[in-house]
């Protein structure tokens, strides 16, 4: 990103989430077992009036970077929040940055937003990666447990890039392990991709969470993470991250109909 550009997203973007650029798409997220769909990540998207859709990786770094990731968290947060409030009784998945992850009043406004939102609590995942957990494991465990006290789930994202210490799975209470999409793209083809699947869903599942693997393509990788042990699978072979609109009318087409 040219520092030109930079400067143009930093000095327009506490503009874009005050007057709604700021949109979600979300991905559906299915059992591994019968295809059903058990939830849906909400994912930032920005179209901006003059540069055109300006990819997330460069918003939220600069997001991050500036400070102004806590106020374009709590717009995501809201906003999938009130997007799911119709949806049928399945979750919505939110991540969090580093820098929510580690503030100190981090449930408080969780909890102030679900019920602003007057939102189930169950309903609420919230991801964060490996990166979250480098600086103080004790703090990192404090916070998943605070957030579980308020009811929702933690997943860890992203498994097997960064560090990958499978010291965070022994010491962190999470509820879920999404596994990197890397390992998921090479696992019909990869012997060795294959095997670290299995491995890693053999640990997570033994030490009671969760296992979802990302990125899933085709019907072969399907057949293949499932037959590896992973409850939950996401990929663009369920369909790609969609608007609001569309994911209401496949969730709830009976409403749309009638409305």
């Amino acid at each position: 990103m040219s520092a030109r550009r930079r400067r143009r997203i930093e000095r327009d973007l506490a503009a874009a989430v005050r007057n709604g650029e700021i949109l979600l798409n979300y991905q559906t997220i299915h059992s591994a077992s019968d295809g059903a769909t058990l939830g849906a990540e909400a994912l930032a998207r920005w179209r901006h009036p003059e540069l055109g859709l300006v990819s997330p990786v460069e918003f939220v770094s600069v997001a991050e970077e500036t400070g102004q990731i806590l106020e374009l968290g709590e717009h995501i947060l809201r906003t999938a929040l009130r997007d799911a409030h119709a949806w049928p009784d399945i979750y919505v998945s939110v991540n969090l940055s580093p820098v929510q992850f580690r503030l100190a009043d981090l449930a408080a406004q969780v909890e102030a937003i679900l019920a602003e939102s007057a939102f189930p609590a169950n309903r609420l995942q919230l991801e964060v990666t490996e990166s979250v957990l480098l600086h103080d494991l004790d703090a990192a465990r404090a916070q998943i447990q605070a957030l579980h006290e308020l009811g929702t789930r933690v997943a860890l994202d992203d498994f097997g890039t960064g560090f990958s210490s499978l010291s965070y799975l022994r010491s962190l209470p999470f509820d879920k392990v999404k596994i990197d999409r890397t390992f998921v793209s090479g696992i019909t083809t990869d012997a060795a991709n294959h095997a670290i699947v299995r491995c890693i869903v053999g640990l997570v599942r033994e030490l009671d969470m969760r296992a979802t693997a990302e990125g899933v393509e085709t019907e072969e990788e399907a057949v293949l993470l499932r037959a590896a042990g992973c409850n939950s699978l996401q990929g663009y072979y369920f369909g790609r991250p969609m608007p609001t609109a569309a994911i209401e009318a496949r969730l709830c087409p009976a409403q749309r109909a009638v409305g």
